[in-house]
């Protein structure tokens, strides 16, 4: 039995020790940056948006949308989470993310984690937000269009990332997974890109101060929060409508012959996102989904909370 991954979601059996381990100390590191960073210019009533930020992505990442070639691909959310919050925030915000898919749902590796939250949470909120901030000041339209290229390419630099470290890890040659890696995710960044674009259209129309660092810092507002909770509630209950087909990293892998070298998780806890005891249902992916949900929130706004009470 091997693990069939999610989207850049490496499962332990692809990476080598030493690149697991590389990864892990990276990560971890860059991790510490950004909890010191945060803990700088965390407003009070930017506690409760990272948390809902969280929500929204995890339930948003269960939803695997239809790409050609019979794959499936999911949104990252690292670019819309980095322009909204700010990359350290960001950063926080999907670290929670990946970890509780992991140690959760066994949604990745446990060895692999520091890859998976580099590739999907430091490299995506870096990218984007660099991106994004380049084209700080000009029209709405022309910050849209920033916005989507910057999603695109964030999902993109994950992918390369991926393909590196498979490549260093001796899983696969690099002039092999390289093209089919960006291939596939050329494409499943666009869905990315288009998601983007509609959450900042969403929060453009309702609370354009948002999109301003300082006044996401300052400024929550019930309203917004309550919003978000609802959209990841939808996000949720949507979850068991999406695509059955193999996803980005997992067809690349079983074309180019290494996907048996996925290893299961050493433990379930609610596996592939379903609750034990009421089956593979549709049901059961959407209270799975809930759980993931509220446990992502709840992680997020206890580590706002601390940090709020370190610096006050």
């Amino acid at each position: 039995m091997y693990f069939s991954p999610a989207p850049l979601h490496i499962p332990d059996g692809f990476l080598n020790l030493v690149i697991s381990l590389l990864f892990w100390a990276i990560t971890a590191v860059t991790v510490g940056v950004a909890i010191s960073k945060t803990n700088q210019s965390l407003g009070e009533k930017q506690i409760p948006l990272m948390g809902v930020m969280a929500a929204f992505i995890f339930a948003a990442q269960m939803l695997n949308f239809p790409v050609a070639g019979g794959t499936s691909g999911h949104f990252l959310g690292g670019a819309l989470a980095a322009i909204v919050l700010g990359p350290w925030a960001a950063i926080l915000v999907m670290t929670a993310v990946i970890a509780v898919q992991g140690l959760l749902f066994q949604d990745g590796g446990l060895l692999a984690m520091g890859a998976n939250i580099f590739n999907m949470g430091l490299l995506t909120a870096a990218v984007g937000y660099g991106l994004y901030r380049a084209a700080a000041g000009l029209g709405k339209g022309a910050r849209y269009a920033a916005a989507g290229a910057a999603a695109w390419i964030a999902t993109l630099a994950a992918a390369l990332a991926t393909s590196l470290q498979l490549w260093l890890s001796g899983t696969s040659r690099l002039e092999i997974v390289l093209p089919a890696m960006l291939g596939v995710h050329a494409l499943i960044g666009i869905g990315e890109a288009l998601i983007t674009v509609a959450a900042l259209a969403f929060i453009e129309q309702t609370r354009p101060d948002l999109l301003s660092e300082k006044a996401t810092a300052e400024k929550g507002g019930r309203g917004w929060v309550a919003g978000g909770a609802l959209v990841a509630l939808i996000a949720v209950l949507l979850s068991p409508l999406a695509s059955a087909h193999p996803d980005g990293l997992e067809r690349v892998a079983e074309n180019i012959g290494f996907l048996g070298q996925g290893q299961s998780a050493p433990y379930q806890i609610l596996p592939d996102y379903t609750i034990p005891f009421l089956g593979e249902t549709p049901l059961s992916t959407i209270v799975a989904g809930a759980v993931g949900a509220v446990v992502v929130l709840g992680l997020m706004v206890v580590v706002g909370t601390s940090l709020k009470k370190k610096s006050a």
